[in-house]
């Protein structure tokens, strides 16, 4: 019986160790806004992952969930989205960027990967720009597919005006159109759905900031990155890697087929495998 114990105990003790230690503070960003971030499996390097737009870090609960058990993992509400304040008068991708630089800084944190889903491909750019010293690399998440693509403000403002018309509904138009033909009908519900209860005034002010990046700022932006850029991609949408290569050398874009824009959700396990693989390429010696 003594020995029962004893090995139930050490079993539990074992389990403890085991078990990602998990932290949770709202930081000050650089101008006041109070950005909250979570962190798992405290370690070096670190896996930064950030969120697209009028989304939240729960997007990421699958790949969280995968990598705590070998990676020191981070998820990031940017200012106004999930658990993070709002207030701004302008949602910039720079701003953004500075939401996340302000947690590398905040957390001491060196040699970092950040991931970013959609318009996080703009904002993890402006987080390298913004602490360069920090990054290791980036991997953008279905993104820069057309990295060359020019807007006029006249394209960015009449675009945005559909949403201004009723933005719950068109959001909610929209983004179920990112899904393929197919796709599990409840997932898409849940995730157009929340993406549609977004607030407004933050969901119309990001989506104007983030025509302008990337129709027209994006190749200056990404030709300012000292470490290397790579992506993980639907192929619901081609990506033009040739203008991709041009701009840099160091490109270069894995794709998970039959999925959508929000293919972490869609296929996480096999997606979670080639998320590790990219990372794996940022961190072999």
């Amino acid at each position: 019986m003594k020995f029962l114990m004893a090995l139930v105990l050490t079993l539990v003790a074992s389990a403890a160790i085991a078990e990602p230690k998990h932290a949770a503070q709202d930081i000050p960003s650089a101008d006041g806004t109070l950005i909250h971030a979570e962190s798992w499996n405290p370690g070096q390097p670190a896996v930064v992952l950030v969120h697209g737009w009028s989304c939240d870090a729960s997007y990421w609960q699958e790949q969280v969930a995968d990598l705590a058990a070998d990676h020191h993992v981070i998820t990031i509400d940017l200012a106004g989205h999930g658990q993070s304040a709002s207030g701004r008068r302008a949602y910039t991708m720079e701003a953004f960027g500075q939401d996340v630089a302000t947690v590398l800084n905040e957390w001491d944190l060196k040699d970092v990967i950040l991931v970013g889903h959609s318009m996080g491909g703009a904002v993890i750019t402006e987080a390298a720009l913004a602490a360069p010293d920090r990054v290791r690399g980036l991997i953008g998440i279905d993104n820069f597919q057309k990295v060359d693509m020019v807007l006029t403000d006249q394209q960015v403002a009449g675009y945005v005006s559909t949403f201004d018309r009723n933005f719950s509904d068109f959001t909610k138009q929209w983004v179920t159109n990112m899904f393929p033909a197919g796709a599990d009908s409840s997932l898409v519900d849940e995730i157009s759905s929340d993406m549609a209860s977004a607030p407004p005034e933050v969901g119309l002010s990001a989506l104007e900031e983030l025509l302008h990046w990337y129709g027209g700022l994006a190749p200056a932006q990404l030709k300012k990155l000292e470490v290397p850029l790579m992506c993980i991609n639907s192929d619901k949408e081609p990506t033009d890697e040739a203008a991709f290569l041009a701009i840099r050398p160091d490109y270069r874009a894995r794709y998970l087929p039959g999925t959508g824009h929000f293919l972490f959700r869609e296929n996480p396990a096999a997606f979670n495998k080639l998320l590790r693989v990219t990372i794996a390429d940022f961190t072999a010696e």
